[in-house]
């Protein structure tokens, strides 16, 4: 047991590795080896979304005839974790990437086009540039002007925030409230202005502004007045009533009346 953790085995004097047997393996042979989904695929059988990450147990092998600068190129079969329909990817050492090759389609990612575009532009201009110079001269005085607008943007960027940095919140916020007040200060002297200029036809007197709480005076005030002279009119029907002649409602029966033949109206003499 303790021979198992050792760094070194024992070998004897007389081990020879070149009598080891080696063991013949066709080129296709699979291997099983378990790994994660390098990339977000939809199955093509059953529609079902298989997402970066999963992680399955797949066969791998050489894929034959096809290298890139040397470097083999690997083939995965695995299958959907749904319908149990057989995938196949493919290691793409070109662009450091995978490719899906058969049973289910890769999902769109917006960031591989725009490195794709950028890659193809790329690609042309060093085409372009290869045999013309004055396309390569032209061209890098765009790229050095495009730098040269980039850093002056970043100057002003700069400037403009070192001289809002200088302006606290406190001293914006009591800038905005003085401006407000003056503003509205400038609204009241020309409301009264425009007040003092209106007068009444045929007369001197001005129209004055009553403020809010002059109209609360003036209402309480008016109300006062309004009872007062409610009350005195009380009192003076009371004190007509108190002085008429009191007498019997019969009496107007024996008072004598005159009857007027021209127009057929009778008038009671009182």
């Amino acid at each position: 047991m303790g021979e198992r953790k050792v760094l070194n085995k024992y070998y004897p004097p007389d081990f020879d590795p070149s009598k080891l047997p080696r063991r013949r393996q066709p080129k296709n042979h699979q291997i099983k080896v378990r790994m994660m989904l390098p990339m977000s695929i939809r199955c093509n059988t059953c529609g079902n979304y298989i997402y970066k990450g999963t992680k399955f147990n797949s066969r791998k092998e050489d894929v034959i005839g096809e290298t890139y600068l040397g470097i083999q190129i690997f083939r995965f079969y695995f299958k959907c974790t749904k319908c149990s329909a057989e995938l196949t990817i493919k290691t793409d050492p070109q662009n450091s990437d995978y490719v899906v090759e058969s049973g289910a389609t890769r999902n769109f990612e917006p960031w591989r086009g725009e490195d794709e575009e950028v890659e193809k532009e790329k690609k042309k201009r060093d085409a372009e540039e290869m045999g013309d110079a004055m396309k390569s001269l032209e061209n890098r005085t765009l790229d050095s002007k495009r730098e040269m607008d980039i850093l002056a943007a970043l100057d002003e960027m700069k400037s403009m925030k070192s001289r809002h940095a200088t302006v606290s919140v406190d001293a914006m916020l009591e800038a905005l409230q003085r401006t407000a007040q003056e503003k509205e200060k400038k609204l009241e002297e020309e409301d009264e202005a425009l007040i003092r200029s209106i007068v009444f036809q045929g007369s001197r007197i001005f129209v004055q502004r009553i403020h809010d709480e002059d109209e609360d005076v003036d209402d309480d005030n008016n109300l006062n007045l309004l009872s007062t002279d409610t009350g005195a009119q009380n009192d003076s029907k009371r004190r007509k009533v108190s002085e008429e002649p009191s007498g019997k409602p019969t009496d107007s029966l024996t008072k004598g009346s005159i009857y007027d033949s021209s127009n057929g109206r009778g008038y009671c003499v009182i």
